[in-house]
C-alpha cells in the first residue's frame, strides 16, 4: 500500500522547489537558451509556464472553482506573458514573480486544507490534488532548469517516489487517453514494466510494476518480474520515466525488452 505525503509537506515542497529553482538561476542565467527537454521553449518560457501554473492553481483553490474552462493561453504551444506577467527575457522579474506566486499558492492551499472542493482533472475533486500536483510540477521543472544550465539534479527519495506514484496515477485515468490518444496504443499482450530504485531504504518500497496487458494502464508498488525492468538510483529512475534522462544513460540499467521501454516512453507523456 502507498500513501500520499501530508498536505503540509506538499505546501512546503512548493516553496522549497521554487526556491531551489530560483537559486539555480542565480543572477546571470541566460533565459534565452533552449530547454533541451522542452525544445520548443526557452528557459524564460519554462519559467513563465511554472509561474502561470502556480497562479492557475491558486485561483482554482482560492475561488473554490468547481466548473473550470481552461484559458486559451493553456493551449498555446509556447507560453506567453499574460497581464501582469514579466517578459520571458526578464530574469530578475521572472524569479521575483515565481517566488511571489509560490508563496501565494502555498498560503491559499494551507488556508484551504486538503479537502476543500475544487475542480481537478481527476476523480479527486479537492484542494489536496493541487498541492500534490504543483509540488511535483515544480520539482520536475526544476530538473528542466538544472539540465538546461548543465547542473546536476537530485530529488528527495520520498518526494521522487511519490512523484512516480502520481504520474502513473494520472496516466491511468480514463480521461488521460481522451486527452492523449496515443496512450490507447500502450496495452498489449506481454507488455509489463518494472521500475526499481536501488538506493532507497527498504521501508520506502520504491518499486513499481506497470501492467499493460489489459484494456488500460494499471500499476502497483511491487517487486515482480516484467518484460523490461529499469534499475538505478531513485532520481535517475524518476528522470528516465519523465524523459529528463535518455533511457540509454549509463546511470540506469535496462534489463529485458528495451523496445517496449522505448514504446512506453514515446507514448506516456503530456
Amino acid at each position: 500500500m502507498t500513501t500520499m505525503l501530508s498536505h503540509e509537506r506538499y505546501c512546503s515542497e512548493i516553496l522549497a522547489q521554487t526556491g531551489l529553482l530560483c537559486a539555480a538561476l542565480g543572477e546571470g542565467a541566460d533565459v534565452s537558451v533552449t530547454v533541451p527537454t522542452c525544445p520548443e521553449w526557452t528557459l524564460g518560457h519554462l519559467l513563465l509556464h511554472v509561474g502561470q501554473a502556480h497562479r492557475m492553481a491558486t485561483g482554482l483553490v482560492r475561488d473554490k472553482v468547481t466548473e473550470f474552462v481552461p484559458p486559451s493561453s493553456m493551449r498555446q504551444p509556447v507560453p506567453t506573458p499574460g497581464p501582469g506577467d514579466p517578459a520571458a527575457d526578464d530574469l530578475a522579474g521572472l524569479t521575483a514573480w515565481l517566488t511571489e506566486g509560490s508563496e501565494a499558492l502555498a498560503a491559499v492551499l494551507r488556508e484551504a486544507g486538503p479537502d476543500s472542493p475544487v475542480w481537478t482533472f481527476s476523480e479527486q475533486r479537492r484542494s489536496g490534488f493541487w498541492a500534490r500536483r504543483m509540488a511535483h510540477e515544480t520539482l520536475m521543472h526544476r530538473a528542466d532548469v538544472l539540465g538546461t544550465l548543465g547542473l546536476p539534479f537530485t530529488a528527495d527519495p520520498e518526494m521522487a517516489a511519490d512523484c512516480v506514484d502520481e504520474w502513473l496515477g494520472i496516466l491511468s485515468l480514463p480521461a488521460a487517453a481522451a486527452f492523449k490518444p496515443r496512450l490507447k496504443e500502450l496495452p498489449g499482450p506481454g507488455r509489463t514494466l518494472h521500475l526499481h530504485a536501488t538506493d532507497t531504504p527498504a521501508e520506502l518500497d520504491a518499486e513499481w510494476f506497470i501492467d499493460l496487458t489489459g484494456e488500460g494502464i494499471t500499476w502497483r508498488r511491487a517487486h515482480e518480474k516484467a518484460a523490461v525492468a529499469v534499475r538505478g538510483p531513485m532520481t535517475d529512475v524518476l528522470s528516465v520515466l519523465f524523459r529528463r534522462l535518455p533511457a540509454d544513460t549509463d546511470r540506469i540499467e535496462v534489463i529485458g525488452d528495451r523496445e517496449l521501454l522505448d514504446f512506453w516512453l514515446e507514448r506516456a507523456d503530456f
